[in-house]
């Protein structure tokens, strides 16, 4: 089976407002860095003292189950002639700290899907299926990634 090799550069840019000398008061921001990419300014979660207005670790990892998921079902409605017309997802993740240390517990993802008019509505929602099974990322984690898909058809 081919092996596909992923790079990223983090760098603590908070660094430049001085050194993680105390808790209360080191700054949390970093730059993410893939090559050919723009770079993605982030910091911890504002539970953590992190910056509300940057991305966090957190967000990027309901982003990664969100957008695979998706990126996954779009390719099992083409090849199945389903047509979709619009995609959103409202993800929603639950984050249990135990001891000062956490982990996820759970993701739900509430795809709406916009399908073309007289396109299979239940092989639709069935491609969610699929899509959860074969998504990379959602394979890769070790929590329970659960859907809860809406089709739609459009009007004609």
């Amino acid at each position: 089976m081919p092996a596909h090799a992923y790079n990223a550069h983090i760098v603590w840019t908070g660094a430049a407002k001085g050194p993680a000398a105390n808790y209360a008061t080191y700054s949390r921001e970093f730059r993410a860095e893939i090559s050919g990419k723009p770079a993605l300014a982030g910091s911890a979660d504002p539970s953590y003292k992190g910056d509300a207005g940057l991305h966090n670790p957190e967000d990027m990892l309901l982003v990664a189950l969100s957008s695979c998921h998706m990126l996954t079902y779009l390719a099992y409605a083409a090849l199945k002639k389903v047509v979709v017309i619009a995609y959103e997802d409202a993800a929603t993740g639950t984050l249990t700290v135990e001891r000062n240390a956490g982990q996820f517990t759970e993701v739900v993802l509430h795809p709406k899907v916009t399908i073309a008019k007289g396109s299979d509505a239940a092989l639709a929602t069935a491609l969610h299926e699929n899509a959860h099974h074969d998504c990379f990322i959602s394979r890769s984690v070790n929590f329970p990634v659960r859907y809860e898909p809406t089709i739609v058809e459009a009007a004609g």
